[in-house]
Parts: C-alpha cells; structure tokens; sequence
C-alpha cells in the first residue's frame, strides 16, 4: 500500500464506523430511557402504524367501559328506587288489608287511605324526580349505552319505562273545572265527553236540556244535574271503581265552576280524559272552550270503604307484580352491560398485550447492545486516534 498525505483513509475509515456506532447508540439511549422501541416513524414505520391502530382500539374500549359502567349504575338507580316503591306497595298491602275488615270504622278508614294516598303521592315523585347525571332514571324512551372499539361500534338499548302511580294502576281519574263567565242564551250547546247538552229557557222533556237559571251557579247546578241524570251511572257511588262506570261525572258547582270528574272502567283502569267543546253562539260563555281536562282530583283507588279496599287491594297486589316484572327487566340489562363490560376487559387486556410486543422496548437486549455500542465508541475512538498518528510516521521519511 503506497503512503499517501493527500487523504488519510484509515482515518475516513475510522470516522465512518465510529459516526455508525454513535447513532446506534443513541437510538439504544432513547429506547431505554423511553422504553419504547419505536420513537419515530423511522425506527418502525409499519410496526408504528400497527401500535397507534392497537391504541385508538384501546381507548375506545376504555371508554366504552366506562359508559357501560354509566349504564350499570344508571339501572341500579333504578332498581333501588323500584325496590323502595315495593317496601311501600307492601305497606299499601297492609292498610287495604286492615280497612278491608268490619272493625274498622269510617274515621280510622279515612285515616288509612290518608297515608295510602301518601304513597301513591311518593311513587309519583319517585317516578319524576330519580335521576342519573341530569337525565331521568324512568323514561319511556331507551336509553343507548353506545359500545366500540373504534372499528366496530355497538348500541345497548335500554328502556326502563315511565313509573306513576297510575301506570301502576293506581292512578288519578282525569277531571277538570269548566268556568262559566256569563249564562249561556237558549240554543246553545256544549259537548261533554262526546255529549252534547242543549240550554233552554223552559223545558221541553227532550233529552239532555239544561235549563238556564237566574245566575252561573244556578245553570252550572242544572247542567251537573243533566250530567249525572245519564242512566249509564244509575246507582253509581262515585269513586267506587265499579265495573260499569263509564262517561263523566258533575261531582262540584262553585264560583262559577263546575268540577268534571271522569269515570274508569275498573278499578286501576286508565284514566279517561275528559274532552269538552263549547259552542255558546258566539258569547264566549265558556272561558277555557275546547279544553282537554285531565289530572284529576279523586283517588281511582281509595280505602274509604270495605268493598273499595278489597278492590285496592287487588290493584295493589297487581301493581307489586308489575314492578317486579319491570325489576326484573331492568336486573336483565344489568346482566348484559356486565357481560359486555367483561369481554371488553378482556379486548383491552389482549389489545395491550400486541401493543406493548410491537412498541415496547426489549429491555435486556437494549442494554446488551448499549454494552456493545459502548465498546465499540472507545474502540472506534481509539482506532481514529491510531489513523492519524499513522499519518505522522510520513515525515520521517523527510528527516
């Protein structure tokens, strides 16, 4: 080999190798201080893509689990409010009970239903007033409990259902107040509940008049006369629940009102609403015309008599059996978002685990490798020093 002082190869050679080994060892610092293997997209473009794919699953089923948590305990909510409104029917059982028997008198029976419209009055409230995280507990629309792992979305569909007293069967009949501003002229008409009743100065004997009085309170007292006389609630006791109650019922005349009471079919039945359309010839008798009148203001379900108490009692008994049943739905969707809770559990543990075999650093092999790259620093260091000092040996030749 000639020698040359043009180019110090040996020393090109050195620095070549040594400039290699520096970046190697860099990367092997940056793996162990990051642990990670991947640290740019250079170190592993398609192991890089694979991990952050692996990683946006994993968050989505985190949260996802985190909604079916939400879920879960939204319909503990539930259940727990449900299991209280049973404490209380099991209460209600026994004041029907009690005011089912002869013993019992009028004050004591007016006693017992007091604190059983307490509990119809409770379950309401319940039923409006449980909520989760500002959304109501009982809603007739479902609730979506929205699963994904990024890719592949999923819905649990939950419905926990309206809770009132009524819908239980224990509810309120429909009713209202008609305000009746001026009396009405002869011929006009209002319709009832689809029955239309007909304002005379003098009685004909036609069906359905109404006489006109010297005052609002007097004509609204004819008109509940003509409301209650309909053969179809003969011998009605209103409030009883019985069967054949059907139509409306006049129940009160005051300050120029008249208080309209729907009647149910059965005891716990629906209530029915009372539709009333007035036609006062262009007077403006009526000052709520086309009103719907619901709500009511009597129990459909009472203790103030034997016979209404062994009825309630029945409704009641019906009423433990829906919560029950709804109970049971609810412990259903429970069931499901816990299964789906553990499967997503189990994606997130499988999904770290190929993650962390693509990203993270091999630690052990990593510090092999920094002892070697250390190595060869000082070697390539050393070599490099050699390179030149062999460049020196030249001049010797020119002493």
């Amino acid at each position: 080999m000639a020698l040359s002082i043009l180019n110090n190869i040996p020393s090109l050679a050195a620095q070549n190798a040594l400039s290699m080994t520096n970046a190697s060892l860099q990367t092997t610092l940056f793996r162990l201080s990051s642990g990670s293997r991947i640290n740019s997209g250079a170190d592993d473009a398609a192991g890089l893509a694979i991990a952050d794919g692996l990683k946006a699953s994993i968050s989505a089923l985190n949260q996802s689990s985190r909604n079916a948590n939400d879920g879960i305990g939204s319909l503990q909510v539930a259940d727990g409010s449900l299991a209280q409104i049973t404490n209380m029917l099991n209460r209600a059982v026994t004041l029907a009970t009690e005011s089912s028997t002869g013993t019992v008198g009028n004050t004591q029976r007016s006693a017992l239903n007091n604190e059983f419209s307490k509990i119809l009055t409770e379950i309401n409230n319940i039923g409006s007033n449980t909520t989760f995280n500002g959304a109501a507990v009982f809603s007739a629309s479902a609730t979506s409990i929205y699963l994904s792992d990024a890719n592949t979305p999923t819905t649990i569909s939950v419905t926990t259902g309206t809770l009132t007293a009524a819908g239980l069967g224990l509810g309120t009949y429909a009713g209202g107040s008609l305000a009746l501003t001026i009396n009405p002229a002869a011929a006009d008409t209002t319709a009832i509940n689809g029955q239309t009743y007909t304002f005379v100065a003098a009685l004909t004997g036609a069906a359905n008049e109404v006489l006109i009085g010297t005052d609002v309170n007097h004509t609204l007292q004819n008109l509940q006369s003509a409301i209650n006389a309909d053969p179809s609630k003969a011998g009605l006791t209103f409030g009883t629940g019985t069967a054949a109650n059907t139509g409306v019922k006049a129940t009160a005349v005051s300050g120029g009102s008249l208080t309209v009471q729907a009647l149910t079919a059965g005891v716990g039945g629906n209530a029915l609403t009372v539709a009333a359309t007035f036609a006062a010839a262009g007077t403006g008798a009526w000052t709520d015309s086309a009103a719907t009148l619901a709500g009511g203001t009597g129990a459909a379900v009472d203790l103030l008599s034997a016979t209404n108490s062994q009825s309630a009692l029945s409704a009641i008994n019906s009423a433990i059996a829906s919560v029950a049943a709804t109970r049971g739905s609810i412990g259903a969707a429970i069931n499901q978002l816990q299964a789906a809770n553990s499967v997503i559990s189990n994606q997130v543990q499988n999904l770290t685990s190929a993650e962390d075999g693509i990203r993270a650093a091999d630690v052990p092999q990593e510090v092999a490798n920094l002892t070697k790259f250390q190595v060869l620093n000082q070697t390539g260091i050393a070599a490099l020093a050699q390179a030149n000092t062999q460049m020196q040996s030249i001049l010797r030749l020119l002493q």
